[in-house]
């Protein structure tokens, strides 16, 4: 019995020894290793800490669109999608994630957003018997007729002007208007934004769907009412009371 207890030992300390042998000392385990920023290719890793931010956990919307719209995906392509994410858009809230751009991403890491997106959350198909406005801006747009078409389209919701309504907020306010550029508003136009409760360009009057024109001059009007400092007003009374104030003080 003791004979077979030594064995059984010996057996085990071996064992022990052997399955130490294929990582020499010094050197980390295999798949223990923590990799480099720019080595994650996993889509959930880097959709949730360059994304998820703005446009919501699992693309569901946040302060910016929702990804999982498969309107929005039906008129995006992946090419358009791409370019966003790598170049940001200027004088707004996107940045630009590609390191060529200033960004931390490489190119396959973007390629891996882009992809994914589309793959989960667009649907095949799904705008097939829709006549769409498209994505881009195809021609000029007109700002008074844009006046007239939103008074038809938005005014309901968005109230007289764009300065908000019992069912949605303003969209003419010079804070957000400085935020979002003309694409973004096109495409909210036509996409809507489902996450707030905002249709897509068929759902703003029943059974009349906005034309690509339409779109086109709703959005010109939209720009037609940026101005050049936004919060200028407020920043100048809050100057003017403080020079009042100190002016006082010296008297």
């Amino acid at each position: 019995m003791n004979v077979l207890r030594h064995l059984c030992v010996l057996v085990a300390l071996l064992a022990t020894l052997a399955s130490g042998c294929g990582t020499p000392h010094g050197q980390p385990n295999k798949g223990s290793e923590v990799l480099a920023p720019t080595e994650i290719l996993e889509f959930r890793t880097l959709y949730a800490e360059n994304c998820a931010g703005c446009h919501g956990a699992d693309g569901r919307g946040g302060a910016a669109i929702a990804f999982a719209n498969p309107v929005y995906l039906a008129i995006a392509d992946e090419a358009a999608i791409r370019k966003v994410i790598a170049n940001g858009v200027p004088r707004t809230a996107m940045p630009a994630f590609a390191e060529s751009a200033g960004g931390f991403l490489t190119d396959a890491q973007i390629d891996v957003i882009t992809e994914e997106i589309r793959s989960r959350w667009s649907e095949q198909g799904f705008l097939d018997a829709a006549a769409a406005p498209s994505y881009a801006l195809k021609s000029a747009g007109d700002a008074q007729r844009g006046e007239v078409a939103y008074k038809t389209y938005c005014e309901s919701c968005h109230g007289p002007g764009g300065g908000g309504g019992r069912k949605a907020s303003a969209i003419t306010d010079d804070s957000f208007l400085a935020l979002v550029s003309d694409q973004g508003l096109r495409t909210i136009v036509i996409a809507g934004r489902p996450e707030l409760g905002a249709p897509d360009w068929r759902g703003n009057v029943p059974g009349k769907p906005m034309s690509d024109q339409e779109v086109t001059d709703v959005v010109a009007w939209l720009a037609s009412r940026r101005v050049q400092n936004p919060g200028q007003p407020y920043f100048a009374s809050n100057y003017t009371q403080h020079q009042e104030s100190e002016d006082a003080k010296r008297k």
